[in-house]
């Protein structure tokens, strides 16, 4: 369960060394992380990949090999070992941070043998209109784990436990292969037609086989690492039946309600609401509308309206369920998903997710710690700024100002339990300038700054509660008392 005004950190980025240290790096790193006002880290996969200790996690080849068995090249995962992951858990566990889990069950990549396997190939933009006749390929679809030698299961995946793939190693031809008596799910996203299909061969959630056998790893996965929730990849691409069952047995497992996050890509704010309401409100989904808008307004040379920036949100339209982010590590340059905010209007855009009540925030490890492929895009002064203001100060009643297409706002008042706490936010894309906001009478009389340190007028608050708050150009302003 997220902890109140909580936030989580993805902490990775996709061009992290491969050294081998992340979980090294976290043991170290776990008091501080508390101490800056992080509830919960978000862990990259870490079990392993085809690409072994290059791999970033989403390649999986092994849900059982957390960095203990001699496979695909190496012992350790990218990130480190078993044991080290396994450390890093409990040491964050013991200065009070949350961890989640990344979970990729959509496909596995890096099979030990080949099989033959009736086909029939699909076109790549449409994935309901055939383009051959039924033939036979040879299909990479048989995981039997040699290095693992069947410890913690003795499950072999076969073609069977697959619905397709998209390389024909006969014939070394690349395409969307689909297998004879294992149609595409209907139940996914209707990009290309049909969104069962990402990559590698793609996993058949309709065998029962293959459902038991994710029940059993999920048992196994909670039982040995006490992760405290999950964050699952490629929702849209697995049948929308299956996760509700699915973490509905997890959490019995569990003993207690734990928290669960979805990537679902898409930027149709109703398609997100329609998967939530196909899965029973089962998980919450990263609010892609929201990056979005984020990254619109970074891009348009001040011609963004930002009176604008929340409509068609999933954290306005459903907060519970809002995980708000800026960006991460799909969306960093470099990326085939590649939409980043730009640097100059990260402040704002963290002000937006961290500086208002509405939805679970997750801070980017490239925002905070940098990222190789961008240097200087660390703002992490400015983020622990405003980690600092989100448990001290954001409380009370909440008045929003987005009533302007460049400067907008919004306060929140504050209340008794929380001594001086409240806040004033101010920004815009474009030309600065001031905007009457009300922060409650109760503060009338005193004097607010900017703690961003941008703009240097200080803020006298009338009798009825008012301020005329300013920002400067392309900047954003957060106010408290002085």
């Amino acid at each position: 369960m997220k902890k109140t005004n909580g936030v989580m950190m993805q902490y990775f980025e996709w061009y992290l060394p491969e050294n081998c240290k992340l979980w090294k790096q976290l043991s170290k790193n776990a008091a501080e992380l508390n101490k800056k006002g992080f509830t919960a880290l978000w862990l990259p996969p870490a079990y392993k990949g085809q690409a072994g200790k290059s791999d970033v996690g989403y390649g999986v080849y092994d849900l059982y090999d957390l960095g203990e068995f001699d496979q695909k090249g190496s012992v350790e995962t990218k990130y480190g070992s078993r044991d080290e992951y396994l450390k890093a858990i409990d040491d964050l566990h013991a200065n009070g941070l949350q961890v989640y889990a990344d979970i990729v069950l959509d496909h596995m990549i890096g099979a030990d043998e080949q099989e033959i396997v009736e086909a029939v190939q699909d076109a790549e933009d449409d994935r309901n209109r055939e383009v051959s006749e039924e033939h036979k390929i040879k299909a990479w679809t048989k995981f039997t784990f040699p290095g693992r030698k069947g410890k913690y299961s003795d499950f072999i995946w076969d073609h069977t436990c697959f619905s397709g793939v998209d390389f024909d190693a006969r014939t070394k031809e690349k395409g969307i292969y689909n297998f004879e008596d294992a149609d595409w799910s209907e139940n996914t996203d209707k990009e290309n037609g049909n969104s069962d299909y990402l990559m590698g061969a793609n996993v058949d959630f309709s065998n029962p086989r293959v459902r038991r056998h994710m029940i059993d790893w999920g048992h196994w996965y909670l039982d040995t690492t006490h992760v405290d929730g999950f964050r699952l990849d490629a929702v849209k691409h697995i049948d929308s039946s299956f996760y509700p069952d699915w973490l509905y047995l997890m959490r019995v497992h569990y003993g207690a309600e734990f928290f669960s996050v979805g990537e679902y890509w898409n930027g149709d704010l109703s398609v997100l609401q329609n998967f939530i309401s196909a899965t029973g409100r089962c998980m919450s989904l990263f609010d892609v509308p929201l990056h979005f808008n984020l990254h619109h307004a970074s891009q348009s040379n001040g011609e963004y309206d930002m009176s604008k920036l929340l409509d068609n949100t999933l954290v306005a339209a459903d907060p519970a369920l809002a995980v708000t982010f800026v960006d991460n590590h799909d969306t960093q340059p470099g990326q085939a998903l590649e939409s980043t905010v730009q640097e100059w209007f990260l402040p704002a855009a963290y002000a937006v997710i961290l500086l208002r009540p509405q939805g679970y925030p997750c801070v980017f490890y490239g925002d905070y710690y940098g990222l190789d492929a961008r240097e200087g895009r660390n703002i992490q002064p400015v983020i622990d700024i405003m980690l600092k203001l989100r448990h001290k100060n954001l409380y009370g009643i909440q008045r929003d100002y987005f009533d302007d297409s460049s400067v907008v706002g919004w306060t929140m008042e504050g209340d008794d339990e929380h001594k001086n706490s409240g806040l004033a936010v101010i920004m815009t894309d474009k030309t600065g300038g001031t905007k009457t906001m009300n922060v409650g009478a109760v503060h009338k009389g005193e004097v607010w700054k900017d703690t961003l340190g941008n703009c240097k007028a200080e803020v006298t608050i009338d009798e009825d509660g008012n301020g005329e708050f300013v920002c400067e150009d392309g900047s954003c302003s957060v106010y408290i008392k002085k």
